[in-house]
């Protein structure tokens, strides 16, 4: 057996691949490879990076948007058609020469559907739910698939 390894070691051919050269360009076929996968790393870090960048514009604009909007509404705010229109329903007011017409509670509510008035409370505000978190996201996602509720109350 170890006459084998040893003839093998001796072999023209496993002296022509340990020899010093043909190792020095081993080594430098891995320096070669450790450059090429350093520049792919770096590669993927500029990719991954641009991707941040690109999406904390868009977000910027976005925000940007949302600035311009609340500006116009800020604006709309200080007009006296926003006057005008809260005062008459906020307030109950009326242009001069229009009627206020006061309907009592009791008359107007002979007109509502009975099942509105029975999930609401007094103030007008919906009762707490009190079912499980997990319940309501599973109804809420079976109306929806179903049709029942387009739009949130």
């Amino acid at each position: 057996m170890f006459d084998e390894i040893k003839s093998l070691l001796n072999n023209k051919r496993s002296k022509q691949l340990t020899d010093v050269r043909n190792i020095g360009l081993y080594i430098f076929g891995i320096v070669v490879l450790a450059i090429a996968w350093s520049g792919a790393k770096t590669v993927q870090n500029n990719y991954e990076l641009q991707k941040q960048i690109n999406q904390l514009k868009q977000e910027n604009v976005v925000l940007g948007l949302n600035n311009d909007n609340t500006g116009l509404q800020n604006g709309f705010y200080k007009t006296n058609e926003y006057l005008d229109l809260s005062a008459r329903q906020d307030l109950g007011l009326a242009a001069p020469g229009e009627k206020v017409l006061l309907v009592p509670k009791s008359v107007a509510m002979k007109y509502v559907d009975p099942a509105l008035e029975t999930s609401q409370n007094s103030s007008g505000i919906s009762p707490a739910d009190t079912r499980p978190k997990y319940i309501r996201h599973l109804e809420d996602w079976r109306d929806f698939l179903l049709g029942r509720k387009l739009f949130s109350d």
